[in-house]
């Protein structure tokens, strides 16, 4: 046993923080369905969005145990593992089109693998001796190869010659007769060498890889096989919509096939217009739906109950069914029983919940720090706070060294929202929703969207995002004068603000919760032209 820490922070300390490192039963038994797995049970096409650590992996790892209690075939394909150097990372070197046909190929492999491995193992596919064959009419149609370049014909004669000779004697009723002869030949060949002179490359049949999967389903006995393709987001975005345009050209038709696709919402390109103006990629809507989002499920400002009921059972089955080993936590027999056993009172978990802003990755490692910093004592509000400020130095202030830009954008909300209005929230129009720098500081995790679409009667026809300022950014200010006093200061600017939570109905005086982030970006391009 670690010297220092109580049992329950010591098990705290231990639970493993990524879905990667626990083996499927665990994944299954430590889920926690914050209202998504109903809607990913679906057997349409589907984008399940979410950022870092809100629970894609853990989410698809759980359906994959799902589907296969109904004897379907799931199929769970990491994009982080597919591809090559090659085709990844040599950029304008290679065109986008062979890039994208590498990376096809190494996923119809894996495909091909993980079907193959379902066959092997099922009593009832293996007596299916067509089945073997269609799986590998499958590889066949992904291992065309074709050679680009010259070719040079050359033409080489060769002279060959070959004599024969004989010796005959004719005898007979007359005088005796010789005969003698002899024969010679020439042979001429002519032999033809062709040499290429090219590149090769991978050449892909969009009509042979549907046609092949589609004789493989209908082997498969009425089994829907369900594609999960994970980290969606790893792959280069620009080879992106190449890569949907395989999906929507040779997967997506299929009868017996859900295909389920985890993506970070901020680094997709699912769509693109190549040169000749033809449109290639997904068409979200028509082709795949993108109605599932972990961003949007957890956060504590919008369902405070919501929020901490699903914290206690997921900080309960992590610990009760995948905590430190060996070490059983008797003492917690219900989720309640956590905060009991684990933290000095009610107000210690609340901080924990609002200092995750509803990322359970988060919320299991600032439980980490805060159990080490607490020892053998239970975790108290002052833990959760320092851990909370250390965690976001250390995960998500860190990521944002290499953004200057945005950077300046968070240390300029900090000052706009925290110190000038004491609040934590602000209000975006929903037209400048889509800046680059303020996508980065969301996909960071140091902003957090509560609500989408609001409106205000003071605006009529305009609608704005509700956004909060990560708990890690303001922590070190709880205890100043510039301490945060509720989400969003509403009502006449020239009186004292009134602070409220994130709103359910229109309030008529929005102005002074408004961020305008043109004012920066005004700014940032005056600093520019002064300091070229």
């Amino acid at each position: 046993m670690a010297t220092g820490l109580s049992p329950m922070n010591r098990a705290f300390n231990l639970v493993p923080k990524r879905a990667e490192s626990r083996q499927s039963e665990q994944l299954r038994d430590t889920f926690v369905d914050s209202g998504v797995a109903i809607v990913m049970e679906s057997v349409d096409h589907q984008i399940l969005y979410g950022r870092r650590g809100t629970g894609k992996t853990h989410a698809f790892r759980y359906l994959e145990t799902v589907v296969r209690t109904q004897r379907d075939i799931p199929v769970y394909l990491d994009l982080r593992t597919v591809g090559s150097p090659e085709g990844l990372f040599l950029g304008e070197e290679v065109k986008p089109t062979e890039r994208a046909s590498r990376l096809l190929v190494d996923l119809l492999n894996q495909f091909h693998d993980a079907l193959m491995e379902v066959t092997l193992e099922d009593e009832e596919l293996i007596t299916d001796t067509s089945l073997i064959s269609k799986l590998d009419a499958l590889l066949d149609s992904i291992s065309s190869v074709r050679v680009t370049g010259e070719v040079e014909v050359s033409k080489e004669g060769e002279r060959t010659e070959s004599s024969k000779s004989g010796f005959a004697a004719k005898l007979g009723f007359k005088a005796p007769e010789v005969d003698l002869s002899g024969e010679a030949a020439d042979e001429t060949r002519r032999l033809t060498t062709e040499t290429r002179r090219g590149t090769e490359g991978i050449s892909l049949n969009f009509s042979d890889i549907a046609r092949a999967l589609r004789q493989l389903f209908e082997s498969l006995r009425e089994r829907r096989v369900w594609l999960l393709l994970d980290e969606w987001s790893s792959v280069p975005g620009d080879i992106q919509p190449y890569l949907g345009e395989f999906l929507v050209r040779c997967l997506l038709p299929l009868r017996g096939l859900t295909v389920k696709v985890a993506a970070i919402e901020q680094q997709t390109n699912f769509r693109t217009t190549l040169p000749s103006g033809q449109l290639i990629g997904l068409e979200l809507g028509a082709d795949i739906a993108a109605n599932v989002s972990l961003d949007e499920f957890m956060v504590f400002e919008e369902n405070k109950e919501r929020s901490r009921d699903f914290f206690k059972s997921l900080f309960f089955n992590h610990l009760t069914l995948g905590g430190a080993p060996n070490f059983p936590i008797a003492s917690v027999a219900t989720a309640q029983g956590v905060v009991r056993q684990g933290f000095t009172d009610t107000r210690a978990f609340d901080e924990l919940v609002r200092a995750a802003e509803g990322v359970p990755r988060d919320a299991l490692n600032i439980a980490a720090k805060a159990a080490v910093r607490a020892a053998m004592e239970k975790i108290s509000v002052h833990d959760v706070r320092a851990a909370g400020r250390s965690w976001f130095q250390s995960d998500k202030e860190a990521a944002l060294r290499s953004k200057e830009e945005a950077s300046r954008l968070l240390n300029w909300i900090i000052d706009k929202v925290i110190r000038e209005r004491r609040a934590r929230g602000f209000l975006v129009n929903q037209r400048q929703a889509s800046n680059a720098l303020l996508l980065a500081l969301f996909d960071a995790r140091v902003l957090h969207v509560v609500r989408r679409g609001y409106s205000a009667q003071d605006e009529p026809g305009e609608r704005y995002d509700v956004y909060v300022i990560d708990y890690g950014a303001y922590v070190d200010l709880m205890q100043t004068r510039y301490a945060p006093q509720g989400v969003l200061p509403i009502g006449p600017e020239n009186e004292e603000p009134e602070y409220v939570e994130v709103p359910t109905q229109d309030l008529r005086a929005i102005r002074r919760a408004v961020l305008d982030i043109d004012l920066f970006l005004s700014t940032l391009q005056s600093s520019r032209f002064t300091n070229p």
